[in-house]
């Protein structure tokens, strides 16, 4: 099976013992409805948790106007109820969406007020994946489309 660069995806057998580790992140963020872009540049680092699953750390500069400031956030990949997948919950331990990678591409959605985020996640081989998330509400218009790569 190809890769997605070539039109494809990558299957993953076991979503958390692929994402285990460091990935650089470039992320880049578009207002729809102002066509204002930002961008994130950082990293995330997938750390083990006592008990099983992952921590997901992420930090780095999110530039948008122009102004560039310091952002971070912190999610917890769990074990999925089916083998090999996981349930995505934020750091207070709300629930966020679900992962299945195992034929390389996964679709979820989340609620978040008035507003729903779709996501749409993509592997392209095994050392790099792709999220884009598209933002839809009262308060947000947004595409934010994210790539990882394995730091090595």
């Amino acid at each position: 099976m190809r890769t997605a660069r070539g039109g494809e995806v990558w299957p993953v057998a076991d979503v958390l013992a692929y994402l285990a580790g460091s990935w650089r992140v470039h992320r880049s963020v578009r207002d729809l409805a102002s066509g204002e872009e930002g961008r994130f540049t950082g990293t995330t680092a997938f750390e083990a948790l006592d008990g099983g699953g992952l921590l997901h750390l992420e930090s780095g500069t999110f530039v948008w106007r122009g102004v560039a400031r310091p952002a971070h956030r912190t999610l917890r990949f769990l074990p999925g109820a089916a083998p090999g997948t996981a349930d995505v919950r934020f750091a207070d331990g709300r629930p966020f969406h679900d992962l299945d990678l195992r034929s390389g591409r996964h679709s979820a959605g989340h609620p978040c007020a008035a507003d729903l985020y779709r996501g749409e996640f993509t592997v392209r081989d095994a050392d790099h994946w792709r999220t884009v998330w598209r933002v839809g509400g009262p308060a947000k218009d947004l595409v934010l489309t994210t790539d990882y790569e394995r730091d090595a």
